[in-house]
């Protein structure tokens, strides 16, 4: 293995949760008269943490979303978890391999620590990650595309960053884990590659990430 800790994004590279909840924010953003389409969403607020969401309805309408917006939003996106969510095909794979092989593994994700466990509890995934292994953005002041959330999940793992790799779909994951100096693999089963173009390498099926790691 060529890095001593990979750093794994989590919504659309472990739980294929992007399609759910992009379609739940555009449809509740246009209910506060945002009118916002599902691809929009994907364009602007994939991969975001909470806050930016907030900052760039205030910037681009002047208006503050309400205070309630984030609770109403989780609640709607965690009932719909339990319904539809299903793992990234080929993520459990790859776990079960970096496992076996001893090789350190976290998640680094824009979700809160609620999100991202509920997520795991409905997928089966949570058989791989106990607490040390989860980082949220709630852990850090910025959210990606910032560095903070990656350099802290390295430090909390005690891996220096140039040792670590981070499995990322989203342009800003892709920047943050530039920006913290890591190598960064863009998955592109949702993401056009050129949008990844920052990228380290590009790969397209999940399933291919333990031999691509070698």
């Amino acid at each position: 293995m060529r890095y001593d800790l990979v750093i794994f994004d989590n919504d659309g590279v472990l739980v294929d949760s992007e399609p759910i909840s992009n379609r739940l924010l555009a449809a509740y953003l246009t209910e506060l008269g945002h009118p916002t389409s599902y691809e929009e969403s994907i364009r602007d607020y994939m991969g975001s943490a909470m806050h930016r969401i907030h900052e760039l309805v205030l910037e681009r309408t002047g208006e503050r979303l309400p205070e309630e917006f984030d609770d109403v939003f989780h609640g709607r996106v965690f009932a719909a978890f339990e319904r539809e969510l299903k793992p990234v095909a080929g993520a459990g794979g790859v776990l079960e391999k970096l496992a076996a092989d001893e090789v350190p593994y976290c998640v680094a994700s824009s979700g809160s620590h609620e999100r991202i466990r509920v997520g795991h509890r409905t997928t089966g995934l949570d058989r791989w990650f106990d607490d040390a292994r989860i980082f949220s953005s709630q852990d850090v002041g910025r959210g990606k595309p910032a560095p903070d959330l990656f350099l802290y999940a390295a430090e909390r793992m005690g891996i220096e960053p140039a040792r670590c790799v981070v499995i990322e779909d989203s342009p800003l994951g892709v920047r943050a884990a530039v920006a913290a100096g890591m190598d960064v693999y863009g998955f592109t089963a949702m993401t056009p590659a050129a949008k990844l173009s920052q990228a380290t390498r590009l790969f397209a099926d999940m399933g291919e990430l333990a031999d691509l790691l070698l």
